[in-house]
């Protein structure tokens, strides 16, 4: 009798154990993420920056000529603000929305609530990115052709200073240190101002980096997630600059991104691959789902509230990763949202 029952704890044991294993494996697989759903959006033209902003539940995106603004919970078009030639990005500040346009060197302002242009503000050649520092109050402009950030106090909405950045910006983050980090295209560099003294303090080459445009920050952890045009994503100390790691990702990036509630990190990239990475047991970081989508699904915006993924895609006449790139099929636009 001891022995039967003992085996039957044993087998007891055994089932328990595989149950919790394949468990455990379906639960894994039901995490990883997915497309969610897709909206669409009528009209053509190419886009660049997606700002999602959780409070109002709302989604921007900037379309060439005009910035389309979405509900995030339901897809449907809420508005458009016309007349922003060039538009590259929004940046939402204490009741204020920004745009960079581009093709008229200017930032122009208009408020969220009826989404009416107000004023505008002159900056260098090609405004693209656009930061806002809330310990400062200053936005920083990343100015593409000028080779420079605009500084703008966003209470007087004035210019306060251009910084001469010796390299064609992109993207940009701060840390809690009053630094700002602004990838430099052309040189696959990192510069880095101060913010206070709104100088270029110094300039951080990434070895084997071409392209650097998508960039996120884990503050808690002082990294930076750079994303270089040739498949690699360099983990960067933001204290030091020294770099920590390369791991592979997709061709030509455009976009990352970091969620500190989770620590994924994200990877869109021209060729149509999203990497999603994390720490491994070693603490190093690696690739742990690759999403296939259509080819020049390379910008994105992450919601920090629902940790949903916006990414634009379409359809296009042409290879989206060569020069000079192709038209947008008309009516082809659709946001990707991705989640788990």
């Amino acid at each position: 009798m001891r022995w039967i029952a003992h085996n039957s704890v044993l087998v007891l044991c055994f089932v328990a154990l595989t149950a919790g294993t394949a468990a455990m494996a379906t639960d894994s697989a039901s995490r990883l993420f997915k497309v969610l759903k897709k909206v669409p959006l009528e009209g053509g033209g190419r886009w660049d920056y997606v700002t999602v902003d959780p409070a109002s539940q709302r989604v921007y995106v900037a379309r060439a000529t005009h910035v389309p603004v979405l509900d995030s919970e339901s897809g449907a078009v809420v508005g458009d603000i016309p007349d922003t030639k060039g538009a590259h990005g929004v940046t939402l500040v204490d009741g204020v929305g920004f745009i960079t346009c581009g093709l008229e060197n200017k930032v122009k302002m208009f408020d969220p609530k009826t989404l009416k242009l107000e004023s505008e503000i002159e900056t260098g050649a090609d405004p693209d990115s656009a930061m806002y520092h809330p310990a400062t109050h200053l936005l920083f402009v990343q100015n593409g052709r000028g080779n420079s950030s605009t500084v703008i106090d966003t209470a007087s909405k004035k210019v306060v200073t251009t910084i001469d950045l010796g390299g064609k910006p992109e993207q940009a983050v701060y840390d809690d240190k009053g630094n700002v980090f602004i990838n430099l295209e052309d040189t696959g560099s990192i510069a880095v101002v101060d913010s206070a003294s709104k100088k270029l303090k110094d300039t951080w080459k990434m070895a084997g980096c071409e392209l650097p445009a998508g960039l996120a920050i884990d503050r808690s952890s002082h990294t930076l997630f750079s994303g270089c045009g040739n498949k690699m994503l360099e983990v960067v100390n933001s204290d030091t600059g020294k770099v920590l790691q390369t791991v592979p990702i997709g061709l030509d990036n455009d976009g990352v991104a970091f969620d500190p509630s989770t620590g994924y990190v994200f990877a869109s990239n021209g060729d149509g691959k999203l990497n999603v990475l994390r720490k491994d047991k070693s603490q190093k970081y690696a690739v742990v789902q690759t999403l296939d989508l259509p080819p020049g699904s390379k910008t994105m915006n992450l919601d920090p509230k629902s940790h949903k993924l916006w990414v634009p895609s379409a359809q296009f006449t042409g290879d989206p990763s060569v020069r000079p790139r192709p038209a947008v099929v008309p009516g082809s636009f659709v946001f990707l949202v991705i989640g788990q």
